[in-house]
Formats: C-alpha cells, sequence, structure tokens
C-alpha cells in the first residue's frame, strides 16, 4: 500500500506487502524487502537495500549521503537485513569509498529514536541502542550487544559481542566482548552477567569469565599470564579464549582500536 503522497523514485524496486506513508520518501535504485513499514515522513534514501519486515518510524533517514568530507556523490550503499527497527529521527547514513562502499546492518536490530550510524559501519544481529546513541564512521558492532542512552562512540571502535555499554558512556577504544562498560573514562566495570543469563549461557561459562574479568581488570595480570592462570584452572573456555584474543588485537592497535588504519 502507498499513499498517493507519498514519493517513489521510478527506478526503486519495491517488494509485496510494503507499505509506504504519506509524504514518505524512496531514492533512486532503493530496494525494499516483502512486508517492511515505512511510516509518514519516512526517508529510504538512494542505494539503499532493505530486507524483509523492516519498521521505518517517522522521520527517520536510512540511507543518507555518507557526512565525509571526501565523499564527492559516488555511488555508495547501505545494506540492510530482516526485522530491524528505526525508531523516531534515527540517521544511518551509507559507505564511502575509502571504505568498502557499504555501511552493513544485520537483522534484529532496534535502534531507538535518535540514534545515528555513520557511513561504513558494521551492525551484526540481535543490537539494541537505546535514544540518542552516535556510531562514528567505520565503527563495528558484534552481535548481541546492548547501549543505553547518549553513548557516543569513535570511529573504527569496535564492540565484543554480548557486551554492554552503560549510558552517557565515552567509547574512544575498543570494547571487550561479554563486559559491562561505562562512563566517561570507559571503564570495564563487571561481565555482562544479566545479558548472558537471559542468552542462556551456562554458569560455568559465566564463572571463567569471571575469573578472566578479575585476573585483567582487577590484578592486572596480563592476557598471557590470564591464560596460563585459566588453563591451569580449567577454565580456558570458548568465551575466555575470544575475549583474550580481542584484548590482544585492541593492544596491539591504534589507541586501543585495532581496525584502525
Amino acid at each position: 500500500m502507498e499513499y498517493p503522497n507519498a514519493w517513489i523514485d521510478p527506478t526503486a524496486e519495491i517488494g509485496r506487502g510494503v507499505k509506504i506513508g504519506p509524504f514518505a520518501w524512496v531514492g533512486a535504485h532503493a530496494r525494499i524487502g516483502d512486508e517492511t513499514v515505512i511510516d509518514h515522513h519516512g526517508v529510504v534514501g538512494p542505494w539503499t537495500i532493505l530486507g524483509r519486515r523492516n519498521r521505518i518510524h517517522p522521520f527517520a533517514i536510512i540511507g543518507g549521503d555518507p557526512q565525509d568530507l571526501s565523499w564527492r556523490g559516488e555511488e555508495t550503499w547501505l545494506e540492510v537485513g530482516d526485522d530491524n527497527v528505526f525508531r523516531e529521527g534515527v540517521t544511518v547514513n551509507r559507505g564511502t569509498t575509502k571504505d568498502k562502499a557499504r555501511t552493513r546492518i544485520g537483522s534484529h536490530n532496534y535502534i531507538m529514536a535518535c540514534g545515528h550510524v555513520a557511513h561504513d559501519c558494521v551492525l551484526e544481529d540481535h543490537i539494541v541502542t537505546a535514544n540518542a546513541v552516535l556510531l562514528g564512521g567505520h565503527a563495528h558492532v558484534e552481535s548481541y550487544v546492548s547501549f543505553g542512552g547518549m553513548c557516543a562512540v569513535h570511529h573504527f571502535v569496535t564492540v565484543g559481542r554480548h557486551a554492554f555499554i552503560g549510558g552517557v558512556s565515552r567509547i574512544p577504544s575498543d570494547v571487550p566482548p561479554y563486559m559491562l562498560t561505562q562512563g566517561v573514562d570507559e571503564k570495564v566495570w563487571s561481565v555482562n552477567v544479566v545479558g548472558l543469563r537471559r542468552r542462556g549461557f551456562s554458569e560455568e561459562a559465566i564463572a571463567a569469565l569471571e575469573a578472566a574479568h578479575r585476573s585483567i581488570f582487577r590484578q592486572s595480570a596480563g592476557i598471557a599470564e590470564t591464560r596460563r592462570r585459566l588453563q591451569a584452572s580449567g577454565q580456558l573456555t570458548e568465551e575466555v579464549e575470544y575475549l583474550l584474543s580481542f584484548l590482544d588485537r585492541r593492544e596491539r592497535g591504534t589507541r586501543g582500536r585495532a581496525r584502525q588504519p
């Protein structure tokens, strides 16, 4: 269903069961997947691919031009999976040619009001960002991450899987997976126990991550020593190995950002 006062570029491809509200706008070469809803005044930019059952709330701009001074109008894309929600006033920018010319968002993500996803970001699946979370260019957010409101994430930062970032946090460097991080000084406070239990992690897996947290963030034992300790205690689990590998990459990165050029 398309309202007569919506504007749809003739080159756009519209799937089955799509609902496009009044004063909505769909740009050139956009592809809108089946059963997607674009509410009134919602915008889907050019060269934007949306999967199935996405919901774009009023005044959200999904697939806008990259806010990068090097962009000169090149064809760049935004690719979005299925079952995502973009609330009021959200902005998501397409990529730039100095990266892979793609911004990518997976499936089952919930981006709350006034959030921003900058050019060349990669968001995986099942991510929740509360109101006014700002992701700088080239950021990578792994699956099952949750953000409190008004967080600001530096460009090229990686946020590890199952992490929780408390509200009004400043994030200038990579955030370890499975951990709860908060504050302007980006302090790792604890394991994200509540989130891990909700997602079915065993108590043994959580206990191993807590032992790793104590060793690294409380006792400053370092990655190699923590690996030795946990191997000796039989707690060098798959999750702990991923955490230690993540931290090793972060240490070797630029200003704590493993992906910073």
